[in-house]
């Protein structure tokens, strides 16, 4: 049976600021999903203040009208939000009105269409207050570095190498690279994950193993409308990488993008299901849900970073936020100006120290006039 899961999500509105949708925001958004018979299954939960929908049906990827009962859900949990005078409501949908697909309209899509295995696997990573280059690390933990996952050298299939799309998001276009050869090429591209991002992975005889969003907000609004807050789709088991690898892929929370106005690098913290966002600087963080999936059926999803050894990532991730932030806001505690999030108030500051600047000579000779008029 050939079945597509899509995961949708976006930012409509949270409790007080960007801490999580309310109960009532996140049961519109359900009724709507559950009230259409597209979807032969469905989940609805959050991560942060960001709502994720995971369906799965047969009508492929980017189809209109699995897009739309999205849309139409995000609309009417946007609609509670107002009602309830929640922060940042419908802050995530940057259009007036649907127009086929929400890719490019706001909300963060990853999805992957298949055959259905007997034993069906998979796992979503769901994150918050960061950006959709925070997946670059974990990603290239599963699938090229056996240092992390052993499955590299003895699953056949994952040590003939896969296939790595990435995409450059300031221009949107896509590179098609191969693990073994190319993989010189995806370290220098994965270095610099605000410009460079795994878009999906596939065998090298073309399966789908791993989809993940793309979309950057001030990309399509032109300003600042908060963080990104990637989705990561990946079929787990077999000839894919085990749950185990792609799980243990976040154990070690690295420095990512995101943070409390966008502008801060932080580590990622592994956190249980449906977590809202700390307000403690707003720690990036990040969900897991492991599905199995029977029809298009899913048994589900178990809680991922809920087992106890998970707590020691993020008492690792709490220490280095705090050496972090305990930098204030010197570089490379804050972002470079070019991935900053409130760019309009870092230029006004900068323009103010222009208008003082002087050229050398100019101040020399003015200083050396000031001594001649007023000697010591």
């Amino acid at each position: 049976m050939r079945i597509t899961v899509s995961v949708i999500k976006a930012d409509v509105g949270g409790i007080g600021g960007h801490t999580r949708p309310s109960d009532a925001l996140l049961k519109a958004v359900m009724e709507v999903v559950s009230g259409s018979d597209l979807p032969l299954d469905r989940y609805v939960g959050y991560c942060g203040d960001d709502t994720h929908i995971v369906m799965s049906h047969t009508r492929g990827t980017g189809d209109p009208e699995i897009h739309r009962l999205a849309w139409d859900a995000f609309m009417a949990g946007t609609q509670v939000a107002r009602e309830e005078g929640l922060y940042g409501a419908g802050q995530d949908l940057l259009k007036d009105s649907f127009s086929g697909n929400v890719k490019g309209m706001g909300p963060g899509v990853a999805e992957l269409e298949f055959e259905e295995r007997p034993n069906e696997a998979f796992t979503v990573f769901a994150a918050d207050k960061t950006e959709p280059g925070a997946f670059n690390y974990p990603i290239y933990r599963m699938f090229a570095d056996s240092l992390s996952n052993t499955g590299l050298i003895v699953n056949k299939s994952l040590a003939e190498g896969v296939r790595v799309s990435i995409m450059d998001v300031e221009k949107g276009r896509i590179a098609r690279l191969e693990l073994w050869q190319d993989k010189p090429t995806i370290e220098a591209a994965l270095m610099y994950p605000g410009r460079y991002v795994v878009e999906s992975v596939s065998t090298r005889d073309g399966e789908p193993i791993l989809a993940a969003s793309t979309d950057r907000l001030h990309n399509i609004a032109g300003t600042y409308v908060g963080k990104d807050d990637p989705v990561c789709l990946v079929r787990t088991q077999k000839r894919f990488p085990a749950t185990e690898e792609v799980g243990s892929a976040f154990d070690n929370p690295h420095y990512v993008a995101g943070n409390t106005r966008g502008s801060h690098n932080m580590p990622l913290m592994p956190v249980p299901l449906n977590s809202a966002a700390s307000i403690n600087f707003c720690i990036p963080i990040v969900c897991s849900l492991v599905f199995s999936m029977h029809g298009g059926r899913f048994t589900g999803p178990f809680d991922g970073f809920s087992t106890p050894d998970w707590d020691r990532p993020r008492r690792i991730a709490a220490e280095r936020a705090a050496a972090m932030r305990s930098q204030g806001f010197i570089h490379p505690a804050t972002l470079v100006p070019s991935e900053l999030e409130y760019a309009e108030g870092y230029r006004a500051r900068m323009e103010v120290l222009e208008s003082r600047m002087e050229e050398m000579e100019q101040a020399e000779t003015g200083a050396a006039r000031q001594k001649y008029e007023d000697p010591d």
